[in-house]
């Protein structure tokens, strides 16, 4: 349904590049534009390339050049695979009065859940800022001199007036 709203204008029919403009909507939306290489299988709104399944504007541009759609559906998404999947027998599992005894002994422990003392450390992603120059000496946080810290600085820090 949306795709017979989109205007589609041909630019290379040879190397299947189409300009798709999808319509203005009543919420002021709408009126985008959007390059598809159809050789390519490519749309520039990426939802071709995401879902592998062809995007509005794919259907738009078939619908206008005659196009089939099937062409450009992948051949896991076809009804031949969906048929090949599940023409196997299935048979039903039957109640737990017919299961057979193993040989072994199946005992299954709740995870160890222990809650650590403290509070939890959280998880910063570093920056740029985080790293130091390490062509540059350290600086004293007091008189912001090179070559000392602060523990052992002999200079008198600016005055607080």
């Amino acid at each position: 349904m949306k795709s017979r709203e989109h205007k589609v204008t041909t630019y290379n029919p040879r190397e299947g590049i189409y300009m798709v403009r999808s319509p203005i909507r009543a919420s002021s939306t709408g009126n985008n534009v959007y390059t598809l290489w159809l050789n390519n299988k490519s749309c520039s709104c990426g939802k071709w390339q995401t879902y592998t399944l062809p995007c509005s504007h794919v259907l738009a541009v078939c619908r206008e050049n005659g196009y089939k759609t099937d062409t450009y559906v992948p051949e896991i998404y076809s009804r031949q695979t969906y048929r090949r999947t599940y023409q196997a027998n299935f048979h039903p599992v039957l109640s737990e009065n017919f299961w057979r005894d193993v040989p072994f002994n199946l005992t299954f422990y709740p995870p160890n859940m222990k809650k650590e003392r403290g509070r939890k450390q959280g998880k910063r992603f570093q920056g740029e800022m985080d790293y130091r120059n390490l062509d540059s000496p350290p600086r004293c946080g007091r008189c912001c001199m090179p070559g000392h810290n602060r523990k052992n600085c002999n200079n008198p820090g600016p005055s607080n007036v």
